[in-house]
């Protein structure tokens, strides 16, 4: 292997997909905290003394989140009391495994664990559901349950701000569906780093510009714990095209993600254009663009 692009001295073990760098393990945890330390205080995301939830799956993006949070947290003195927030869709052989994985998470890091079932919120697991549905839109139920399960849970634990696992691969597949989708309302949000759910609990993105390849990377040689089971019910997702779209073009240029990324950024709406208003669900009392909210729905 060519020396590291650091200049320290060593050989390099890797190449970066995100700038093409070749560096050794040390230099390249050093670069990818850095970054997402850069991202949190460059954007503001956090005030110190705030108490934030990670949104956690058990999966690659969201431990490495928790992770490097809690060592950043220790590192820059950020101040921030961190806790775990995993959700129980009822997804018998995927999310009961994968919460095993966020209970080692618990224990590695030390960070206090709330678990919300889709059972306890809304009286069905997503097995009950595909059962009752089949196999068509089961993302877009999960996904409207799983949103609104979050700030819940993020409100019962009276945390001052939600952080989740979105990388820039997550960023730029949903700003290619809303574009496909002509999805206005959520093109013109889907980019910000810090998001308004409606409830006074910001979410915000630590890992906004943080390419999944590399996220892999960073748990391989950290030798995290982490569940890479794909959901059962992912492959029928609307998602996956984009996603596959989206990898075909990095194979061109891998600076497509960010690319994408930006453009979604520049984008502004016109001042004409129709948006919707946020009010409370008639039903449950949550927040929502309509009379009815999509979970009750």
């Amino acid at each position: 292997m060519p020396p590291c692009s650091a200049q320290c001295g060593k050989n390099a073990i890797l190449k970066r997909p995100k700038t093409g760098d070749t560096l050794c393990k040390e230099c390249f945890f050093e670069a990818f905290e850095n970054e997402i330390h850069f991202t949190i205080t460059r954007a503001k995301l956090f005030k110190p003394g705030s108490k934030v939830a990670i949104a956690a799956s058990g999966g690659k993006d969201s431990t490495v989140l928790a992770y490097v949070m809690k060592l950043l947290n220790e590192k820059y003195d950020y101040k921030l009391d961190l806790v775990l927030l995993s959700i129980d869709e009822g997804i018998t052989g995927y999310r009961d495994d994968s919460l095993d994985t966020v209970k080692q998470n618990r224990d590695d890091y030390g960070m206090p664990l709330k678990i919300m079932s889709y059972k306890d919120l809304y009286g069905w697991t997503m097995d009950e559901i595909v059962a009752e549905i089949g196999r068509k839109n089961n993302c877009t139920f999960c996904g409207v349950f799983r949103r609104q399960a979050l700030d819940r849970g993020a409100a019962l634990l009276n945390v001052d701000y939600l952080a989740t696992g979105h990388n820039a691969d997550d960023i730029a597949e949903t700003v290619l569906m809303n574009i496909l989708r002509g999805d206005l309302a959520r093109l013109s949000r889907c980019t910000s780093i810090i998001t308004d759910s409606g409830d006074g609990i910001p979410r915000v993105k630590p890992l906004k510009y943080t390419y999944e390849k590399e996220i892999v990377m960073y748990a391989y040689f950290r030798k995290l714990v982490y569940f890479s089971t794909e959901c059962v019910f992912a492959p029928n997702a609307y998602r996956g095209h984009a996603r596959v779209l989206l990898k075909d073009l990095e194979k061109i240029d891998p600076a497509v993600i960010m690319n994408i990324i930006q453009s979604g950024e520049s984008l502004k709406i016109n001042e004409n254009a129709n948006m919707p208003t946020l009010q409370k669900c008639t039903r449950c009392g949550y927040v929502s663009s309509q009379d009815v909210c999509k979970a009750c729905e």
